[in-house]
């Protein structure tokens, strides 16, 4: 058994190893200090990046061949934090998804946020299970918390425990905002009773019904990372929570094709490894 264990665990490092090696890119991290250009709305970069463990406590890492794992050091250090908190209080383990690649950049599918190393993608599925397999960690499709038409959460799917998880997010180090489906925000504006203060990072957003997008601040000696604006005061739970919904409602409007937005001129030397 133990000999079975150890195959399984050189296996995986193997896997994870080339898998990290293909997203990080051709020439891998920039080495130094930490150096953020960009933000989230507008595409960059970054120097000095390190990688998320394949494992750690109370996490793992999944979608290995299309997701990157790859970050500022406090983003790092944040995250594994969260799975350190996540077991203590019981919680299964966490499954972390995309966060950047080695040199920030534009990432597979267009995620522009993810292009600075200050953000991270982390699932919300809190049903009880073992630790997940390396073929199941590629394989594994996030169970949504979302009724398929979008207007409330699905309850066959919802728990306590995912309001405990976010509200632990929301108290991680750092944290600037903390994107979730508006079916899932007016679900903790219903139940959330006492503080409801940290309600505040908790903001509604397209998709995000089977994971949280948890967005840290620029770290204060990152003079080229942008910041965005804080989140309005209040819970959020007023009409601009509404406004959502009545999208829904709303004719489809036409939509040019998306382009993404040029990374910043600093960002030459950094992606181009010149």
């Amino acid at each position: 058994m133990i000999l079975h264990r150890v195959a399984a665990l050189l296996a995986m490092a193997v896997l994870y190893a080339g898998v990290a090696a293909a997203m990080a890119g051709p020439d891998g991290p920039v080495p130094g200090p930490l150096h953020i250009v960009g933000g989230p709305n507008t595409g960059g970069c970054i120097a000095g990046a390190v990688s998320l463990p394949p494992e750690g406590p109370g996490f793992q890492t999944i979608h290995l061949d299309r997701s990157a794992f790859w970050g500022a050091p406090q983003t790092i250090a944040h995250l594994e934090l969260f799975g350190r908190e996540a077991a203590a209080a019981g919680l299964p383990t966490l499954l972390m998804e995309d966060i950047s690649r080695s040199r920030g950049g534009p990432m597979p599918g267009g995620h522009v946020s993810h292009q600075i190393g200050l953000d991270a993608d982390v699932g919300l599925d809190m049903r009880a299970r073992p630790p997940l397999s390396s073929s199941q960690r590629s394989t594994i499709e996030l169970r949504g918390m979302v009724r398929p038409d979008g207007r409330d959460i699905d309850p066959g799917a919802w728990s306590p425990a995912v309001t405990s998880l976010l509200h632990m997010a929301s108290a991680l180090p750092d944290v600037d905002r903390i994107l979730v489906n508006p079916a899932i925000k007016q679900q903790l504006c219903r139940e959330v009773s006492g503080d409801r203060s940290w309600l505040n990072l908790i903001r509604p957003w397209y998709g995000h019904a089977a994971h949280m997008h948890i967005r840290f601040r620029c770290p204060a000696d990152q003079v080229d990372c942008v910041q965005a604006a804080p989140p309005p005061p209040g819970d959020g739970c007023d009409a601009t929570l509404q406004w959502w919904f009545d999208q829904l409602d709303a004719p489809a409007k036409p939509s040019a094709p998306y382009k993404p937005p040029p990374a910043p001129i600093a960002c030459k030397a950094i992606l181009g490894g010149g």
